[in-house]
């Protein structure tokens, strides 16, 4: 099964929260389980932003890095009892 992926590569904070909020949300509305962020490694603004906005999504069971690709944050979504 693929696992559905956003790649924020060159996106600022900003868009990077507004997109992260929307992937989870859609892809919770379809029934995925598991999702994965890429937003690499570079200086860390980008990881820090998504764990923010993923800490505070009430979709989100729980979320850890990747441990063979620490630039891409691996997330559990809730059961969609709607689906």
């Amino acid at each position: 099964m693929n696992v559905p992926s956003l790649d924020l590569h060159g996106m600022d904070r900003e868009i990077t929260r507004i997109l992260v909020k929307e992937f989870i949300r859609d892809h919770y509305k379809m029934g995925y389980e598991k999702v994965i962020i890429i937003h690499g490694i570079g200086t860390g603004v980008l990881k820090n932003t998504v764990r923010e906005v993923l800490a505070k999504e009430k979709l989100v069971e729980n979320f850890y890095l990747d441990f063979f690709n620490i630039g891409t944050t691996v997330v559990t979504l809730k059961k969609n009892i709607d689906k």
